[in-house]
């Protein structure tokens, strides 16, 4: 007997990408054709330095006709929004309409640490960020000249084949990151933020910023950890390993605390099918309108596949 699918309108996708598996590029469109086959309405890379995810995500949309694409998410510090305005547009037009722009802040270890930048007014930074970029998205046309970035074009930077304009999300879950996400930007992605943080605090402060912006109501694009499996113990155990380097980031400490758990990885939805789907409607009531699995192959390959069936059978109409 199939799961009563959780609603239909929402969305399920799977992240084909991990910090456990990097694939070669045949092998990521051939996990990507078995997704959509499952199924799943979309599939979202990382941003990594092993590789590209606009461009990863622009080939592995053009050869799985039907799958969504996305990153989440792409750092703004160290871009540009002329530059990432070109990949997202390029990955727009060769998927046909079907990919998804992630941004994100990113951390003061990474920015620093990597880029070799000061981790200064994100917030700011991103408001800028998003306020060149949107035109760009949409027109092509930028005239923005700003505290922290100057965005001009002195010719179209529009891309043959873009539309519709590419749908921006950002990796916020803190107050002012929120309020300029729902003012700006399409919707959200947030991670490891459970029901309950959504409910209380993300949604709610998302919604709001749209609605006084004059905006739609959000996207909420959670990404979970999460499989089926016969070992949830033992999986919790590898989650938390994969995870605790989250534990470390201020704004994951706050979300993971607000979600009333001591560690990342008590936020992993592991089980069986019933508690698996019955975790996904949680989420669903929370407020989140898609939701995304990530680390489904922490447990190998047979509980991924039935993940994934799961998760297809759930997103049915």
């Amino acid at each position: 007997m199939l799961p009563t699918p959780v609603a239909a309108y929402m969305n399920l996708g799977v992240k084909l990408s991990s910090t456990s598996r990097q694939l070669p590029l045949d092998s990521t469109v051939a996990l990507a054709r078995e997704a959509r086959d499952a199924g799943l309405h979309s599939g979202w890379f990382g941003q990594s330095f092993a590789y590209d995810s606009p461009s990863l995500a622009a080939l592995v949309g053009r050869e799985v006709p039907d799958l969504h694409v996305g990153t989440a998410a792409i750092p703004i510090f160290g871009r540009h929004p002329l530059l990432v305005s070109s990949q997202a547009q390029t990955a727009q037009a060769a998927t046909g309409g079907r990919y998804h722009l992630g941004l994100a802040l990113g951390t003061r270890h990474l920015t620093e640490g990597a880029f070799g930048l000061p981790y200064q007014r994100p917030i700011g930074l991103l408001r800028e960020f998003l306020t060149a970029l949107r035109p760009l998205l949409e027109t092509g046309e930028a005239d923005f000249h700003g505290e922290l970035l100057t965005a001009t074009t002195p010719y179209s930077a529009a891309v043959p084949g873009a539309r519709p304009p590419v749908p921006v999300l950002v990796a916020a879950m803190g107050p002012q990151a929120l309020r300029v996400s729902g003012e700006l930007a399409d919707g959200i992605l947030p991670f490891l933020a459970g029901p309950r943080a959504l409910a209380e605090h993300i949604v709610p402060a998302v919604t709001a910023a749209a609605k006084a912006a004059g905006r739609p109501a959000p996207r909420i694009v959670a990404l979970v950890p999460g499989a089926v499996t016969a070992d949830a113990e033992g999986v919790r155990q590898r989650a938390a390993e994969a995870l605790a380097l989250y534990e470390r980031v201020p704004s994951y400490q706050r979300v993971i605390e607000l979600s009333g758990a001591d560690r990342a990885a008590d936020l992993a939805v592991l089980g069986d099918e019933e508690a698996v789907a019955a975790e996904v409607r949680r989420y669903r009531d929370a407020g989140a309108t898609e939701v995304v699995f990530t680390a489904t192959d922490l447990s190998g390959e047979d509980d991924r596949r039935r993940t994934w069936k799961l998760l297809g059978e759930l997103s049915c109409d």
